[in-house]
């Protein structure tokens, strides 16, 4: 594989790390700006609103660029963001930090998996859209905890710092290693964009993501506050239950897509959206206690991303069948999907802790987890019918 593939997977490990290392940090930035609970969850939506708005508007303008120089204007944007929120002297300047950061995302990994396919020969796309998002995952697994621990013990900017050296470093790789004459597709217009968006069968797909999603981030936005305040932890130990959530986590995204390609994408989301619904009910019982909190945290882990491959899976199966000529687009959507679903999800919890309590986030997010798991079946319903019919 070329060296240019790894500054791509540097650049994923430094956008995942970014984007949910805030969940660690929410009490450590509420109690030093000042701010509540859930304003500091806040700043988790509007990353992900950012990415929500970044990768189909931000694709589409930027569909006619060289792709080098989209790709170093990302990496730029996204290392100015991280450096604003290093320095941001208010709460409201944080708040544009992660705004522009989230835009950065959204485009980076939109364009991201088709730079990998231009540096490799037609056998190894594949395998090079998989190490490149294997960044994704080391994040989850290594950087978020880590960059917990270095917010918890030399203060939260440290971490956005940090990031913003690692993202620099992509950069500068990117810039020395990525080819000048890489292969471009034709660009997604906004017709195309919004043709997608009338599909119902293709609605019904970024419904069952979002409230995938945003049953997960009801409660896990507040894990760190829950973990403080109802478990008994101390600061310095939520750090190393990240790294035994982003283990997990890893292991859930292998299985989940091993049981999409065996059971097939529907019958795979049922089996993880009911036990996802069963866990977060389990927590609002089990975070009172130490280990039976922990033990819970690593099962949810498993289930909260396992659902990821059959959800993309499942959507490009659709937009194959209904919008043949935009299938990227459509997958490009549901990665919008996803962070929509964040977004609400962390801005329903934010309401559950501010109006009734941080215990109650994670039935809440259960019940939400319930709504996919009927949207699920309803879809499967809707595939049979179609089946019949042909």
């Amino acid at each position: 594989m070329p060296l240019a593939l790894w500054a791509l997977t540097l650049s994923a490990f430094a956008i995942g790390t970014t984007e949910f290392v805030i969940v660690g940090l929410v009490p450590t930035i509420a109690g030093d700006l000042g701010v509540s609970l859930p304003c500091a969850g806040l700043l988790v939506s509007l990353y992900a609103v950012g990415v929500a708005i970044g990768a189909p508007v931000l694709t589409a303008l930027t569909g006619r660029w060289n792709r080098k120089i989209v790709l170093m204007s990302l990496m730029t944007l996204f290392v100015i963001g991280n450096l604003l929120a290093w320095q941001a002297p208010s709460y409201e300047t944080l708040i544009i930090a992660r705004i522009l950061t989230g835009l950065a995302h959204g485009v980076f990994f939109s364009i991201g998996s088709m730079i990998a396919t231009g540096l490799v020969s037609k056998n190894k796309e594949a395998s090079a859209i998989a190490i490149m998002f294997t960044g994704l995952t080391v994040a989850l697994v290594t950087g978020v905890p880590l960059g917990t621990w270095i917010g918890q013990h030399f203060g939260w900017r440290a971490t956005f710092l940090v990031v913003s050296m690692l993202g620099l470093i992509a950069l500068i790789g990117s810039a020395m290693l990525v080819p000048n004459n890489l292969k471009q597709s034709a660009p997604a217009t906004f017709k195309e964009q919004l043709h997608v968006l009338i599909k119902p069968r293709l609605l019904l797909v970024y419904l069952m993501t979002i409230l995938g999603y945003g049953g997960t981030f009801t409660a896990f936005t507040y894990l760190a506050p829950i973990l403080e305040q109802h478990t008994g932890f101390t600061p310095s130990v939520i750090g190393l239950i990240m790294l035994v959530y982003g283990g997990s986590v890893a292991v859930g995204n292998i299985w989940g897509g091993k049981l999409a390609d065996q059971r097939g994408p529907i019958s795979a989301l049922t089996l993880i959206f009911s036990a996802l619904s069963i866990i977060l009910l389990l927590f609002t019982f089990t975070m009172g206690s130490k280990v039976a909190a922990v033990l819970t945290i690593l099962v949810w882990g498993a289930f909260a991303f396992g659902n990821v491959p059959g959800l993309q899976l499942y959507v490009v199966k659709q937009a194959q069948q209904h919008a043949p000529n935009a299938v990227d687009v459509a997958s490009g959507l549901n990665i919008a999907a996803f962070n929509i679903g964040i977004a609400l999800g962390s801005i329903i919890g934010g309401s559950v802790v501010e109006n009734m309590s941080l215990q109650d986030t994670a039935w809440i997010g259960a019940v939400i987890s319930v709504l996919a798991l009927l949207v699920t079946r309803y879809n499967g319903l809707l595939d049979k019918r179609e089946l019949q019919h042909t």
